[in-house]
């Protein structure tokens, strides 16, 4: 039994196809949650939460993924600044504070980092960041993929800084959204994931005073922990909610091999040498994922420095649970045949959900990028 209860999660299981369906964001599934405390779980209890560390919230987001996708994408934003704020605190960012006091109080986090056509996403902004001269900050530009966009109340949000003489900066911020300057469209219509309802939000000079900055610093992979904290929570805990995924994946073609009859044997799919064959390959990548994610988790808890190691690896295990996750998927609906075409098998929403894995950050170009510089050294030039 983990933090959530098992009768929330079939709960949540039962509603999914449904807020699938209907293109619609899960209000119930967050209404739940947050009666649950699994908005605060992630929060030290110093700071009013439960005090779940890293390793616990992620095995909790694969929980919750196997049982709904989108709600799990959905809240696993939420949860990567909550982690933000835990390592502000532990490097003596006093910024932290406040993003975890306010999960505390119930507030909802949305993730307003990516933007159309901009593959440095985390390492640098096209959105304008334009100072108002006492600390504070305007952002103007547009935010794909904002995931929570009816619900969030306070959104991670970064520009560009142009302004000063010692070059670009990139600006962290947390915007609240009863402060307004932005616009929220309803476009997302998609593949998968439809639950997230992840929105393109507008920013038009919207606002962060002062006390909402959370960093000015240099563009490019950092050591900022800032950068490093969004991005060291973002690569866990997608892992971990794709690999709930693949897991789930696992357990659905498992009970419908053992009632799919074959008229050629004459038995149950389930004894058939190869649909067992592809099952234990789904469940043999799957096997993989979840020592990858344990280990960094408990690394990030402890406060671990791997060096310049450290972000090529949190890249590797995104998607390494990503692939695995895409992998059983398939080799499940394999064993299952054709029923799983159809929309109301749960593979075929399993198969849709799955592949956002292959795109979010970090992608296999960047992957595949970071780590021929860590063998190779960079590119030489003559």
């Amino acid at each position: 039994m983990g933090f959530l209860s098992d009768e929330l999660l079939l709960t949540i299981h039962d509603r999914a196809a449904g807020y699938d369906a209907t293109n619609a964001f899960p209000e119930e599934d967050l209404a739940d949650l947050r009666a649950a405390g699994y908005l605060a779980a992630f929060v030290p209890e110093e700071f009013g939460g439960a005090g779940l560390g890293l390793e616990a919230i992620a095995a909790e987001q694969t929980r919750l993924a196997a049982a709904a996708p989108a709600t799990a994408l959905g809240i696993n934003m939420h949860q990567i600044i909550v982690g933000l704020g835990r390592h502000l605190v532990r490097n003596g960012n006093p910024r932290g504070k406040l993003i975890l006091r306010d999960a505390a109080a119930g507030e909802l986090f949305g993730f307003g980092i990516s933007e159309p056509g901009n593959d440095l996403v985390l390492f640098g902004s096209i959105t304008e960041a334009e100072p108002d001269g006492e600390g504070g900050y305007s952002f103007t530009g547009t935010k794909i993929f904002t995931s929570l966009a009816p619900v969030w109340t306070r959104l991670m949000t970064f520009g560009r800084d142009d302004s000063g003489e010692d070059g670009p900066h990139s600006v962290f911020a947390v915007l609240h959204r009863e402060d307004g300057g932005f616009t929220i469209k309803d476009d997302w219509d998609t593949l998968g994931m439809r639950g997230t309802q992840s929105n393109t939000t507008i920013l038009e000079g919207a606002h962060a005073p002062e006390a909402q900055i959370l960093t000015r610093t240099v563009p490019g992979p950092s050591s900022d922990p800032v950068v490093f904290g969004i991005f060291s929570n973002f690569e866990i805990l997608l892992a971990a909610t794709y690999a709930g995924v693949g897991q789930r994946a696992v357990e659905v073609a498992a009970e419908q091999v053992k009632t799919r009859r074959s008229v050629k044997n004459a038995t149950v799919y389930a004894n058939d040498p190869d649909i067992r064959w592809r099952i234990a390959d789904a469940a043999l990548a799957m096997n993989a994922v979840g020592p990858q994610i344990r280990e960094l988790a408990r690394d990030i808890d402890a406060g671990v420095d791997r060096g310049p190691i450290w972000m090529p690896q949190l890249s590797a295990a995104k998607n390494a649970a990503a692939e695995a996750s895409l992998r059983a998927v398939e080799q499940a609906v394999r064993a299952c045949g054709g029923s799983s075409y159809y929309t109301k098998n749960e593979l075929s929403r399993l198969y849709r959900d799955v592949l956002a894995g292959l795109f979010q950050p970090s992608d296999q170009e960047s992957l595949h990028g970071a780590w021929a510089n860590v063998v190779l050294g960079p590119v030489q030039t003559d």
